[in-house]
């Protein structure tokens, strides 16, 4: 029985290493001046390169904003490293469970903007230029109290329908740069308290900073952004589940008896949560899609589907 064992630890060493191993997911972003993206950018990548860590790093001459996983261990090690700037030393990293596999590969990009507005907002990270930070407490209150407060979602319309805040403002963006495109729309606000909400805060301090310039009065925005809320109030106010750009697709903290699915499939209405691309090369727009719906060949719509029909047609006709 000893000698079984030994042979058994000497030949399969990784088993009960692998068992042991735990992985997280980190996401955070920071506004500040880099005066020099790309050296910031190889800094990042030799580092994260070294932990092991895989995942998307922006970097511009406003900032840093970045999603990576990796062991435990290592995440942990990377916001100790990161902290250590003072530039950093108020970031947030709102980690969250990984599996090891939410990533093909590691991508840090030197970009003009952390997220793209095309419109320049000069210094709109400092204070007086920005929203004024509400935490999920303080918005919890509002809507529990029942204060007259506006809720702009500023995320894209795909990431909306599969969940959202009740009673919400959702402006119909296909992106971020959209927003200057939709402005008409939320003008209706302009002297009400409104509270900007996205993903993990990046998009809704930016869009504070726009509304502010574009002369609303009283402008706030959500601390840490839809997943600190999500965390700390699981099953309230905030319905569905959270779209997030990696191999989870989406997320959410509630109680499987507890969670409301508040997306539908395109094609059917069926209540869910499953997102595909359109099988149209010329569209391959994102949509929620049933499995019944699916079939290997889903498309977004009629039309879409007799633009695969045509084709199919004309690719027989040349067989």
């Amino acid at each position: 029985m000893v000698k079984r064992n030994l042979h058994r630890s000497l030949f399969f060493p990784t088993i009960d290493l692998m068992r042991k191993q735990s992985f997280s997911i980190i996401l955070f972003y920071q506004y500040v001046k880099i005066s020099n993206p790309k050296k910031f950018r190889d800094e990042q990548f030799a580092m994260c390169t070294q932990l092991g860590l895989r995942g998307r790093t922006i970097v511009a001459t406003e900032g840093v904003n970045g999603t990576l996983e990796g062991e435990t261990k290592a995440i942990n090690k990377y916001c100790r490293e990161m902290k250590k700037d003072r530039r950093f030393r108020d970031v947030v990293f709102k980690k969250s469970v990984g599996t090891g596999k939410n990533f093909p590969r590691l991508s840090v990009k030197v970009r003009s903007e952390l997220v793209t507005l095309g419109k320049p907002i000069k210094n709109f990270w400092k204070k007086n230029g920005r929203g004024t930070y509400m935490k999920p407490a303080d918005l919890r209150q509002a809507i529990k109290s029942g204060e007259k407060i506006k809720i702009i979602d500023m995320r894209n319309a795909y990431e909306t329908e599969v969940g959202n805040f009740e009673n919400s403002a959702l402006p119909p963006m296909q992106n971020f740069r959209d927003l200057p495109k939709v402005l008409p729309q939320l003008n209706q606000f302009k002297n009400d308290k409104v509270v900007t909400v996205c993903t993990g805060g990046i998009r809704c301090e930016k869009a504070s900073a726009y509304l502010k310039q574009k002369g609303f009065k009283n402008v706030y925005q959500l601390d840490g952004g839809i997943v600190s809320y999500m965390k700390k109030y699981p099953s309230r106010d905030f319905k569905g589940s959270l779209y997030v750009f990696d191999g989870r697709i989406t997320m959410h903290f509630d109680k499987k008896a507890e969670h409301v699915v508040v997306g539908k499939c395109a094609l059917c209405d069926t209540p869910s949560e499953r997102y595909v691309n359109c099988s149209n090369d010329l569209c391959h727009v994102h949509f929620i899609c049933c499995e019944r719906c699916d079939k290997g060949m889903a498309v977004c719509g009629k039309k879409c589907e007799t633009r695969i029909r045509v084709n199919e047609k004309v690719y027989a006709s040349r067989i």
